[in-house]
């Protein structure tokens, strides 16, 4: 019997499955694959938006801070316009939003901080923070600034900036640029030259600051009258808002001696020695005063506020003919001396009775502002240490040429003095015949920005730091 052959068959069935299982395997590999992909590019997308929308947040953070500052440049006291506002593009629509957290320097800071923190509507969970500090130069930018004509002679020794209205002659030396408003001007015989004057350039002397390119002139002069402190102003802070007034004593005037403690003792004068007549340097008259200290009365003891603060306990305001002061300061003070109707005739003076320094250097700093005078008396120590910022709005900077010679004074600080300034005084040969044979002034640059309560400033904001707050 003949077999038939045996033949393989495959049923389509099978091959069909086999296809779908194929699509099924390859199909979930791309679904996999595609969603990977569509995952990947979504989450880049994400990540570049939160991107934009993080370099949106400074950009409308730094926008915010740019409003601040022309608020201020407008109405430059005005800080109460903290808050959130909100952030458009030219067309008007609000893309965005800024917070404002401004703060004022206070009573012993010319600084403003401005706090921006910036987001999108996109993002508001994306902000970023600027801070941006501003300030006004206090008049205490200056080692020396006058109104007048001035001379350092071969012995003195100035570090820091200084600016004359008048001309100047330096015979000492300098560490730091010179000032002067005027080419040319009048050098008297007061300043070693010859009567009844010589025309001399804005600054000149035997001094090495010309040559170190240290004299500039002329340049813009500085108004005083525009910078002159508003002494009412300060009497009512002090005597309204939780300063120290002291009104007339009935006799020669006040004592303030500071304490290293932070408090100061307050006495009246009730006796000065035998008046001496010198003739005033300023007004070429001659001048009747005593200006020692012969008897005293305590009146009490007073606290300069708190550690580390600086309020109107702070200010200490005198409204008699003279104010003598000396000690060791631990806090930051300033004594301003006035008397009221402003009367030429009775413009308050401030003495500096002997060493005034201070306790802590680095946060401490005296400001002594007198409507007139700031004077040494006859009888001055020999060797005279002053720390302090001194202001003498209408009158001078000054010692008498009293007939006795003193050795050394060093000044840390500023003098402002709207009259000639002199510690001392020479004949025609150079040679000191009264006061300090030896002085020294050294410059404060903290002070620029941070001087002693109520200070006065000049011109506009200034631009100081910027930085990002994490």
């Amino acid at each position: 019997m003949k077999k038939s052959p045996i033949t393989n068959h495959q049923s389509p069935i099978n091959e069909k499955g086999a296809i779908l299982t194929l699509v099924l395997v390859f199909g979930t590999i791309f679904v996999l694959l595609f969603g990977g992909l569509s995952g990947f590019i979504y989450t880049q997308y994400k990540q570049t938006k939160q991107k934009v929308a993080y370099n949106e947040a400074l950009a409308v953070a730094e926008a915010g801070a740019n409003y601040a500052r022309w608020h201020l440049a407008h109405a430059p006291n005005d800080y109460s316009f903290s808050g959130i506002k909100n952030y458009v593009d030219p067309e008007g629509g609000v893309i965005g939003q800024y917070s404002l957290t401004i703060t004022g320097g206070g009573a012993c800071s010319t600084m403003v901080s401005i706090e921006a923190t910036g987001w999108s509507n996109d993002y508001p969970n994306v902000k970023r923070t600027v801070l941006v500090r501003y300030g006004k130069s206090s008049l205490a930018q200056y080692a020396f600034l006058t109104n007048s004509d001035i001379w350092f002679g071969v012995g003195e020794d100035v570090k820091g900036p200084l600016h004359s209205n008048g001309g100047i002659r330096m015979d000492g030396t300098q560490n730091a640029l010179f000032t002067s408003a005027t080419s040319t001007y009048r050098c008297l015989p007061v300043h070693g030259c010859s009567s009844p004057y010589e025309t001399k350039p804005g600054i000149w002397g035997s001094g090495a600051g010309g040559a170190q390119g240290l004299w500039s002139f002329p340049e813009p002069s500085v108004d005083f009258n525009a910078i002159t402190l508003d002494l009412d102003k300060l009497r009512k802070e002090a005597r309204d808002h939780g300063g120290y007034y002291f009104g007339p004593s009935g006799a020669f005037g006040y004592h303030i001696n500071f304490k290293n403690d932070g408090s100061f003792d307050l006495y009246k004068v009730t006796k000065v020695d035998h008046p001496i007549t010198v003739k005033d340097t300023v007004s070429g008259q001659n001048i009747t005063e005593s200006l020692d200290i012969s008897k005293e009365t305590k009146l009490g003891s007073y606290w300069l506020g708190e550690a580390g603060t600086c309020s109107s306990q702070n200010l200490i305001f005198v409204e008699d003919k003279k104010v003598w002061v000396d000690g060791v300061l631990k806090r930051k003070a300033t004594i301003a001396a006035g008397q009221f109707p402003d009367d030429v005739t009775t413009n308050s003076s401030i003495i500096i009775n002997g060493n005034m320094t201070r306790a802590d250097p680095k946060d401490t700093m005296l400001a002594l502002i007198a409507q007139k005078n700031i004077l040494l008396p006859y009888d001055s120590p020999n060797v005279l240490e002053i720390q302090a910022v001194m202001m003498a709005q209408k009158g001078a900077v000054e010692r008498y040429p009293y007939s006795n010679t003193k050795n050394r004074i060093m000044v840390r600080g500023s003098i402002i003095t709207n009259k000639i300034w002199t510690w001392s005084y020479v004949d025609s040969h150079g040679n000191v015949v009264s006061g300090y044979e030896n002085t020294e002034s050294y410059y404060e640059p903290a002070l620029i920005y941070n001087p002693p309560p109520y200070f006065p400033t000049s011109g506009d904001l200034e631009f100081i730091s910027w930085e990002e707050v994490q």
